[in-house]
């Protein structure tokens, strides 16, 4: 098979079984029992980064680790710029300060931690198992602090992610049923685009660190992208951004050191010298628009989407 028919067939199977596993896992939490609250922050948190979890860890496992590390950094960079802005160009997006302050304040934790790392050289079982047991810790006291009779503006928009997980609700049986079919997709998928973006890399003379960051990457982002285009036009725009941060904290923390704690991986060059540092520009930049005026316009999400077809320009020139 040619290696574009199997990125193709990856990326489908990666879409297809994401959707499929987040609705399942979803469905048969709500059968449970679970609080939407703990559902869109757990699992939709999670289900919409297992592309990129199963890619990463597939690429780590083959020996490519320019597709794994190109995989986060580049899906933290689609996210804060191309997902974002293409969700404030569809609507302008409201900003929970309460929710900007914890959330956004662990993202830029995360991408700090992600520098020092990558900076280091080598993302080492020491430095993953420190990422994850920060993932643990935020998680408990985000679920610790939203205790309360009352619902808070930030736990609303957790509500509102579990809510915006398309698809009915099924019975128990049926859910783990999708889930397992989703997770099967998306291993399966991940193989095919591992394998296909690394003979395109070959083929085209490119670095498998460029095709992690490009290919690779904007194609495990889709859920997140999906994602953020219902909850627009569902008028839901702090979903979006709490989707957009709450992947960029996964990404980081969940998927690179649950990624380096299987397979302790060398950081490509490339990524040391430019893409780490667009990360870290991206996430500052998010900061900056969210917190004028706690809210993110039509424009700034014009000035996101620019950075990024500048950035992508720049990369594949």
């Amino acid at each position: 098979m040619s290696a574009a028919f199997l990125i193709i067939i990856g990326l489908i199977g990666l879409i297809i079984g994401g959707e499929m596993l987040v609705r399942g896992a979803v469905s048969g939490a709500k059968s449970f029992g679970v609080s939407p609250m703990v559902i869109g922050l757990t699992l939709v948190g999670f289900g919409t980064s297992t592309p990129e979890l199963v890619t990463s860890l597939q690429a780590a496992l083959s020996g490519s680790s320019g597709i794994a590390m190109g995989n986060v950094v580049g899906s933290n960079i689609g996210n804060a710029l191309l997902i974002l802005g293409i969700a404030a160009l569809l609507a302008p997006i409201a900003v929970d300060p309460k929710a900007l302050r914890r959330d956004g304040a662990v993202m830029v934790l995360a991408t700090l931690m992600c520098l020092a790392a990558v900076l280091f050289g080598e993302v080492s079982r020491l430095i993953g198992a420190t990422f994850l047991m920060v993932l643990i810790a935020y998680l408990a006291f985000t679920l610790w602090s939203e205790k309360g009779p009352s619902i808070s503006a930030s736990e609303a928009v957790y509500v509102a992610e579990a809510d915006a997980v398309p698809g009915p609700d099924y019975t128990l049986g049926i859910s783990i049923g999708i889930a397992a079919i989703g997770l099967v997709l998306t291993i399966l998928g991940a193989r095919f685009l591992v394998s296909g973006a690394v003979s395109t890399a070959q083929a085209a003379g490119l670095s498998e660190t460029v095709i992690g960051l490009t290919i690779v990457a904007i194609g495990t982002s889709m859920p997140e992208l999906v994602t953020s285009i219902i909850a627009v036009r569902k008028s839901q725009g702090d979903v979006a951004l709490g989707n957009v941060l709450g992947s960029n904290i996964f990404n980081i923390l969940g998927i690179l050191g649950i990624t380096a704690i299987v397979q302790p991986m060398a950081v490509p060059l490339e990524i040391i010298r430019l893409d780490i540092w667009v990360m870290s520009a991206a996430a500052l930049l998010i900061i900056v628009f969210t917190r004028s005026g706690w809210r993110l316009a039509r424009r700034e999400g014009g000035v996101l989407l620019a950075c990024y077809v500048g950035y992508l320009g720049w990369l594949l020139a």
